[in-house]
Order: structure tokens, then sequence, then C-alpha cells
């Protein structure tokens, strides 16, 4: 049995994951890949630090030199973080002819593209799969399964705890803050949860698999971003009522050729197999002009789910490593594509404001839609407190600037008292 020595850059959670996966499931991997794996080097901050598994001493280093000098290492697994060092480390080890995988989807995001420059220059592959969606395979189901298909739309789950907060909200009235402070206690969220609630990192992730899906470089700032701390009870509540969900959604569409690419709160119907997706699991949701309609769904973080992909990974480099011809899908024939601005994009809206409770206040209302051409579907009107009243307005499909220049008519009303919250609604059809 041929042997094959690898080296870890991190023994977190995911390295964690790794270590135990490759020592436990040692006898598949053998048999699916025809060698016998060893890590045998583990660059680690602090080698006295407890890490919750066994790990002989003698393969801890500090000193990243260990393993890119190493002639014998030829597998480099970046499961680090952030962006520096780890790109120059990475950058590094495909210098000296090795091989890297890696689940950093920020530094894939923000520099990925000198990466994948780098791996072709140097003739190393370079795998990602634990990057977007941990144990879910969408890299290489968008990389080859779907590689015949044309995809046209593009709807992910893809942080599982921005989905935890929001399920825990809609199916135990937990306000955000509590869900959040759960959310923590659960090791669901960092302390500084700014990444997942702010959505950066699903905005990463959608430019990584969005660049795959389309054939174009996707810069992850070009990418709509907003998160989901201005979602409350009551937003919840009317959700449930006109029969939605809401959803932190990466959307990815091609529209008449445009890319419309954005992360938000969204209003999805119950219907939808999306709507189901609870907890901290992730889906990605793909239509694709042969496929038709594919949902992937798991565990998109943990452990052993993104150790998982990573060791997936480790064995695709084995599989390939006498032919580097075609590995990676960002690599060259890419295309330029234009991508539609926010203004543009046409959807269904939800509004909720809170208006002095008078007569003539909803005339005003439909008057500014009426001269910025927004239609509304319908309007719910219960919640009173003191002389104030709240309004839902559901609109029909709309473009977002003349919604968003509606809104700003309508501050300028007297008897406007506050805009709420602005969310868009999912229909799932082809506009």
């Amino acid at each position: 049995m041929k042997k094959i020595k690898i080296a870890l850059l991190g023994l977190g959670n995911v390295g964690r994951g790794v270590w135990n996966i490759i020592n436990e499931n040692g006898e598949e991997i053998r048999k699916r890949s025809g060698y016998d794996v060893e890590i045998s080097k583990i660059l680690v901050r602090d080698k006295d630090k407890a890490r919750g598994v066994e790990v002989p001493e003698e393969i801890l280093t500090t000193n990243y030199s260990d393993i890119v000098e190493d002639k014998e290492i030829k597998i480099v697994v970046e499961l680090m973080g952030g962006v520096n060092p780890a790109k120059e480390y990475m950058l590094e080890a495909m210098s000296k002819k090795k091989h890297v995988v890696t689940a950093n989807k920020m530094v894939l995001a923000t520099e990925g593209e000198e990466l994948f420059e780098a791996a072709d220059r140097e003739g190393v592959m370079f795998y990602y799969e634990a990057s977007v969606a941990g144990g879910i395979p969408i890299i290489q189901g968008v990389n080859e399964s779907l590689a015949a298909n044309k995809i046209e739309q593009l709807y992910g789950i893809v942080n599982g705890t921005t989905n935890y907060i929001l399920s825990k909200m809609e199916l135990e009235d937990m306000d955000f803050d509590d869900a959040l402070k759960e959310a923590q206690e659960k090791g669901y969220a960092e302390a500084d949860p700014t990444s997942d609630i702010e959505a950066y990192d699903a905005t990463y992730k959608l430019a990584i698999i969005s660049s795959l899906a389309f054939g174009t470089k996707i810069r992850y700032e070009d990418i709509y971003r907003e998160g989901i701390t201005k979602i409350n009870s009551m937003d919840i509540k009317y959700a449930k009522e006109l029969g939605f969900v809401i959803k932190l959604l990466a959307i990815a569409k091609d529209v008449n050729g445009e890319l419309e690419l954005r992360v938000h709160p969204t209003l999805i119907p119950k219907t939808h197999p999306l709507a189901n997706v609870y907890d901290s699991f992730n889906a990605i949701f793909i239509k694709g002009n042969a496929v038709g309609d594919l949902m992937l769904y798991g565990r998109g973080a943990g452990d052993l789910p993104t150790g998982s992909a990573v060791v997936g990974d480790i064995l695709s480099v084995l599989r390939n490593e006498s032919n580097l011809e075609n590995y990676s899908a960002i690599k060259n024939n890419l295309w330029e594509r234009n991508l539609k601005p926010m203004s543009d994009v046409n959807r269904r809206y939800y509004l909720r404001i809170t208006v002095k409770d008078k007569p003539g206040v909803l005339g005003d209302i439909t008057t500014i839609f009426g001269k910025n051409n927004v239609s509304m579907r319908s309007i719910i009107q219960r919640e009173r407190e003191a002389d104030n009243a709240s309004l839902v307005i559901i609109t029909h499909h709309t473009k977002e600037g003349d919604l968003m220049n509606s809104v700003d008519k309508i501050k300028e009303l007297d008897s406007l008292e506050s805009v709420d919250n602005i969310l868009r609604i999912e229909s799932f059809n082809s506009k």
C-alpha cells in the first residue's frame, strides 16, 4: 500500500474533525484511494494547548517551515481561517509543488484568483469543497455532476448560525437576542457574531459558488448584502399569517444574460422545500435547464461534516494525482458577465410601517406608490398602540428602485412614525 504524507495547518474544530475521520476511517480511505494517508505534521500556535483530541506531540509544530520544507509532505490542508497568513502559507506550499486543500471561504472570496493562478502556474491541485456548505458536496456537484447544465437559479441557506436563530424565532417565539445567545451557548455562533448575522459569511460563500455556477469571476464586494438583525417577532408573526417563513437566502440568478446576486432575509412560501430547513442545517436549491429542480441538504458546519468535505477533497487529490487537467472550474475559460444593479431587481416586497391612526393616511401612501409604479397586493392593519397603527403592505412585482423611491417619499409624510422593515419575497419563478 502506497503511503501519502499530509500536513494540517490548524487543529481547531475542523482540524479535529479531519484528524478523527482519517484515523477512524483509515480502512475505508485506503480502499477508496489506494493510499495509506498519514498526517505527519500539524501547525499550531501553542503546542501545549488542550484540544480535546489525542495527537502525538512529535507531529505538532509552531514553525511552518517544518511543513513547507519537508519534501515528503505532498498535501497541505489549510484550516486556519482568515486571509493572512493562510494565503501566504498556501502560496508557499504551491511553490514547493504541494497540493492544497482548504475550508477557508474568506480567503477564497477575497483572494481566490491569486490562489487559482498559482495552482495553475505550479501545476498543483487546489480543492475547496468545505468552504461553502460544510458537508454538503455542492462544489463537486456544480463542478462535475451538473457540468452539462446551464444553471439558471441558485438559492442557498448557507449559514447555520442565522438559520438556527430564525428557526428559534419562528418555532419557539424567541426574540432575536435570546435566540442569538442560545446559538452562542451551543457553539453555533462566535462571541462576535457579526460575520454571521450581518451576512458576510453567506456572501463569501455565494461569491465562491456563483463563480462556479456561472463561469465568471465574482467579487464578494459586488454582491448585495443584508443581515438579519432587523427581523423581530412582529415580522415572524406576519410572515406566518401570510403563508411565509423568513430565511436568510443567498440568491444567484441568470436573468436574460445578467447575473442577479444578493444575500438578504427573504420571505419564502411555506410550501417550498427550503422553508422546512431548520436548526443549523444548510440547503442549496438549484434550477438547471436540463436537470430541473434539485436540492442538496445537510449539516453546513461542525467538525465532522466539514471534516468530511475536507477529507473528500484529499481523496480527490489522490485519485487525480496523475491527471492534473480540469481539476478546477475556476481556472481558465471564464467570461465577463454583467451584474444586475439592485435597483433593477424585480420582486414582490413586504413593507411594515407605523403611522398615525388618522383618516387619509392610507390614501397618501397609495398615491405615492401609484406615482412610483408600485402596485399594492394586500394591506394588513391590526396592531394599534396609543394613536399609532402598524401597516403591513405586500406589493406585486416591482423594481427595487421604484419601491425605495416610494419609501423615501413616504418618509416625508407627517403621518409616518417609522419604516420598521422592508423584506423581499421570493416566488421561485423565472422572473
